[in-house]
């Protein structure tokens, strides 16, 4: 399935996308739920395949006309990786790293897709990355090589934005990171049927006003999703709703000469093949 959550009058709903636009559930069930972060959490994703069982003469929207939500609003946890494609690496002052890089965001950096990411007005090191999101759709801990995939509900688009100025204050770069309403995640959640087995193989690229900026696949990590999710669950106990984001390709504005960043009146795109487009303005603080 592909998933939005997305804002009426009368609050958030859930909509499935297909061939004809999108199918809002309350319109086939009145009792239908209408968070999608709550059905994630609670494991309840197979409730909407069944409601959609009935959704033959459903009345379909489009996609440009939807106000967007957050996908999961409310995340427990949001562990990002850094340093994961070896090209991004190669761009920066850093080494290949033995084991994966985590650092973690807060709900409040988070903002819907076609909502402004907020430029700060103590920095203008406001950069883009492009990022594969793994949403997490059961509790889990020590995953294997061979139970991995099971522990993930769906994936998304994900922009790591990025204050570098305050990231570099110190070894830590949880407050460059971690800036209101810079981190735009979804619209679209695709669940893993639809896409190859680790999502492996997705062209993903970032666009700045229209320039292609990032481009690369998810080949290219140095620590595919497998691998990552194993690792963090040696020692974190995921639970439905986490994100893993799994880090960017090169092209970062902060490696470019001179440096792009991104300020007031801009447009950021991220795509990933077979999930979508997450695109979002800029506006100052």
């Amino acid at each position: 399935m592909r998933l939005v959550a997305f804002e009426k009058a009368d609050g958030q709903h859930i909509g499935v996308i297909t061939d004809r636009g999108v199918v809002d559930l309350s319109l086939i069930d009145p009792s239908a739920p209408r968070d999608l972060g709550a059905v994630i959490k609670a494991g309840q994703l197979d409730e909407i395949t069944a409601i959609m069982a009935r959704a033959d003469d459903a009345v379909h929207h489009q996609m440009a006309d939807l106000k967007f939500a957050l996908p999961v609003a409310h995340p427990g946890k949001i562990l990002c990786l850094g340093l994961n494609y070896m090209d991004h690496v190669a761009e920066g002052p850093f080494d290949k790293q033995p084991f994966p890089a985590i650092f973690m965001r807060s709900a409040t950096s988070l903002v819907a897709a076609n909502q402004p990411i907020i430029a700060p007005k103590v920095s203008e090191t406001l950069d883009y990355e492009a990022e594969l999101a793994v949403i997490i759709g059961k509790e889990c801990k020590n995953l294997t090589e061979e139970n991995a995939l099971e522990a993930i509900a769906g994936y998304s688009c994900f922009n790591d934005g990025s204050v570098r100025e305050f990231q570099r204050h110190t070894i830590q770069w949880t407050m460059g990171k971690n800036f209101d309403k810079t981190g735009p995640f979804g619209p679209i959640i695709v669940t893993p049927d639809e896409l190859p087995a680790a999502a492996t193989g997705l062209k993903i690229e970032c666009r700045l006003n229209g320039q292609t900026v990032q481009s690369s696949t998810t080949d290219m990590m140095i620590f595919p999703i497998i691998e990552t999710l194993v690792y963090i669950t040696k020692a974190v106990t995921l639970e439905p709703g986490d994100l893993v984001i799994m880090g960017t390709p090169s092209g970062v504005g902060h490696a470019r000469k001179p440096p792009l960043w991104m300020k007031d009146g801009d447009l950021v795109e991220v795509e990933i093949e077979g999930i979508g487009i997450l695109a979002n303005p800029i506006n100052a603080e």
